[in-house]
């Protein structure tokens, strides 16, 4: 189904939602983005979802219609409606139906598609929106989706900020908001609330999967199309969310706007159907409570609000799926799980029986592999002495693997060494190569900010192993002096953890280096590359673990984006065959620019075409002035420049294929610092402008000299004190013999 006929589908659905009440004291719109405050009354907004009455299978949206009078039902996210719960539902914390302050009003605006109760105008059926009153049925919290994002935030990291998270918008913080005239006990009583809950990851977690119930009366469903639902999601595939930004300001203009992108990752890996999704989609605030469709316009869940990193900003937009919110109040699957599990006794037919409940004409089914999934295969996960982590490309049935060179030489980069400090003998270098000195907004996607203790909990080892009589080549002795390096690979259930030893390290300006799985376990997925140069524009997917590292329990996550641009730089052709011969010298991909996102820790990972075939090696990002990340671009080694190493893994018999990229390379060295080439070629002097003059010369006019005697002074030494274009051109060679770039 093309994307114009999706959004059609999903706007007979898709609704916004506005409430409004008395707050004389300015406290309801805290934590939110935007709100409208006049005369002593606070309105917020958000999206919504409206139900077809075929949803009425669901025991949830049965319970709520047997305890309601309402002819429609309308999911939202519960965010919009706490501010104004009364304090004593809040203080009981009940699951009755809550009670809202006096004076608050809830209505839902919708577009024309579905016919009300016969006391609206007739012009109102070709799409024109109207708004409807609605009230509160309940506010239902969906413990699967909590628990999923609350082992997600509780993942251990080796310092407290790495491993902050916390809820919302960035336009929203806690001291925003219009404050009038309230007294010191409210604001205290308000603080505290938000410090509780930002400090607990279980509160935190319940907040943002709970969601509200909302009734409408005088509407009629039965026009509805018939909605399917996605019982099973994949990396990769499609989304689209409906929902209303910043709706109360203007309703007209962002009334069901559209936000396109794809899932990034389902939590928890091994859990058939996922209880919450982590979508590369681009959401803004007042859309979370808004549905989201598939490719096919299948249902995939609501918007939640995002989970935002404290320190590094990196934001991850979260999705519920229905298929969580489905299994909220299931009493009868509940007794029909407890009657299988004393007769069966296994967790597989009870897992099949959980399974089946979604298999009727509601749920549609999709089991064919993607090509993305299976480049998601070849990608693996990195530590060194279990505490930094990044990422790496599986390259042969061998177990050799590609990775960035600044995960194991980060004193290379400016980074501290793995063994925590500078290397002495790299020191001549620093001041070249440091981020500051090269290019202060360029920075490498961190892999040392992923560190924590690794204890993993899902532990395979093969018992197959490569020693290196197997092989004709050998480590060089400074390698050996590494600590313990661990690979996890993610193509089996359970995984497998292996250590891994370095086989080499790029000394050229290519970000690149190659381990050596210790144990080799059977069924390998090797990545296929692309050599060719690929197209602006075209598809380009980003496979890795970023932020979240192997306490997580989490496969790769993939973004995607388009290439942005291609970076040549003349490169240098050689042939193998008699040595090392140089055959010719021609602009060949450089660098590629992303607009997929990468963070912290996806270093080493795969860019891949729309077939799955990587077409380039995650490296580094952009880095603004002020150190902020930005993660939607960034910097990729192309596959073509690192075609000797594809040919060393097919035999891994000849080494010296690799010291292609050790040699030294001006313009490679260049583009990766960001700087034009250091030798640029003379610009032609247009031939209507007269060359120029010397000092001496310019200073004469009809044979007389003309200036003061420091110009005069200045021109009689000008040889001794400027040096002339030949000695730059010495020094620069200088330079270059003493200090090789090794960036």
């Amino acid at each position: 189904m093309e994307l114009p006929e999706i959004v059609e589908f999903a706007r007979n659905f898709a609704v916004m939602v506005r409430i409004q009440g008395p707050d004389p004291k300015g406290l309801k719109m805290r934590k939110h983005a935007f709100h409208h405050y006049q005369s002593g009354k606070t309105t917020l907004s958000a999206s919504g979802f409206l139900l077809p009455d075929s949803f009425i299978d669901f025991p949830i949206v049965k319970h709520i219609r047997q305890h309601s009078s309402a002819s429609a039902l309308v999911v939202t996210v519960a965010s919009i409606v706490e501010p104004f719960i009364s304090l004593q539902h809040r203080e009981n914390n009940t699951q009755d139906l809550p009670q809202l302050i006096q004076g608050v009003q809830i209505d839902v605006l919708m577009e024309g598609k579905v016919k009300e109760q016969d006391n609206l105008p007739d012009e109102l059926d070709n799409g024109t929106p109207w708004w409807l009153h609605s009230e509160l049925l309940a506010l239902v919290d969906v413990p699967v989706a909590s628990r999923s994002l609350q082992s997600l935030v509780e993942a251990p990291a080796s310092s407290p900020e790495h491993g902050s998270w916390e809820v919302g918008w960035s336009l929203a913080s806690l001291n925003n908001g219009h404050q009038v005239g309230h007294d010191t006990r409210s604001s205290l009583e308000s603080r505290r609330h938000s410090l509780s809950e930002s400090s607990n990851p279980s509160l935190m977690a319940m907040s943002t999967t709970r969601i509200a119930f909302l009734g409408v009366s005088a509407l009629n469903c039965e026009d509805l199309p018939n909605l399917h639902i996605s019982p099973t999601n994949k990396r990769g595939d499609l989304l689209l969310a409906m929902g209303s930004p910043f709706g109360i300001l203007s309703p007209v203009h962002f009334l069901n706007s559209i936000s396109v992108g794809s899932v990034a990752n389902c939590y928890p890996s091994s859990s058939y159907n996922s209880s919450l999704l982590m979508a590369d989609i681009r959401c803004l605030p007042g859309m979370e409570g808004g549905p989201v469709f598939g490719e096919h316009a299948e249902l995939i869940g609501i918007v939640s609000r995002p989970l935002r990193q404290k320190v590094g900003g990196a934001e991850i937009q979260l999705v519920i799926p229905w298929v969580a919110i489905a299994t909220v109040w299931s009493e009868e699957l509940q007794n029909e799980h407890q009657k299988a599990a004393e007769v069966v006794g296994n967790k597989e037919n009870l897992h099949a029986l959980e399974t089946a409940h979604f298999s009727d004409s509601l749920v549609s089914h999709s089991s064919l592999k993607s090509p993305i999934e299976k480049a998601m295969s070849s990608i693996v996960l990195i530590t060194v002495d279990d505490g930094a982590w990044a990422s790496g490309v599986l390259l042969n049935n061998e177990g050799l693997i590609l990775t960035n060179a600044h995960l194991l030489e980060p004193w290379r980069f400016g980074k501290t060494t793995v063994q925590g400090g500078k290397d002495q003998t790299t020191l001549a270098s620093l001041p070249i190569i440091s981020e500051e000195l090269v290019s202060p907004w360029h920075g490498r996607s961190e892999s040392q900010e992923g560190r924590q203790e690794l204890r993993p909990k899902m532990v395979k080892i093969s018992p197959t192993s490569k020693g290196d009589e197997q092989h004709q080549y050998r480590m060089a002795s400074i390698y050996k002096s590494y600590k313990k390096i661990r690979v996890r690979l993610d193509h089996t259930n359970p995984w497998i953890w292996s250590d891994a030893r370095l086989v080499y390290v790029s000394k050229g300006p290519l970000d690149v280096a190659v381990l050596q799985l210790e144990s080799v376990p059977n069924q390998l997925c090797p990545i296929i590359p692309n050599f060719e140069c690929p197209t602006h524009g075209s598809k380009a997917h980003v496979i890795g673990h970023g932020l979240f590292g192997p306490r997580c329990d989490a496969y790769p996550s993939v973004c995607s984006g388009v290439v942005g641009r291609v970076v040549k730089a003349q490169n240098s052709l050689y042939s193998s065959e008699r040595g090392l011969q140089v055959t010719t010298k021609r602009d060949l991909p450089a660098m590629l620019e992303t607009t997929a996102a990468v963070h912290p820790g996806g270093s080493g990972g795969a860019v891949v075409n729309s077939d799955g075939h990587m077409i380039g090696l995650v490296t580094s990002n952009a880095r603004h002035g002020g150190g902020t990340v930005i993660p939607h671009l960034n910097f990729s080694i192309p596959s073509a420049a690192l075609e000797p190493i594809f040919k060393f893994s097919k035999d891994m018999q000849d080494l010296s294929i690799l010291q292609i990229l050790d040699k030294p390379n001006e313009n490679l060295s260049s583009v990766w610092a960001l700087m034009p080439p250091l030798s640029p070629r003379p610009v032609p002097v247009p031939p209507f402008l007269d060359p120029p003059k010397s000092l001496a010369e310019a200073n004469t006019k009809d044979g007389k000299e003309k200036g003061s005697r420091f110009a005069k002074f200045i021109s009689e030494r000008h040889g001794e004190m400027f040096p002339r274009p030949n000695q730059l051109v010495k020094v620069e060679n200088f330079l270059k013999k003493t200090i090789p770039s090794k960036l």
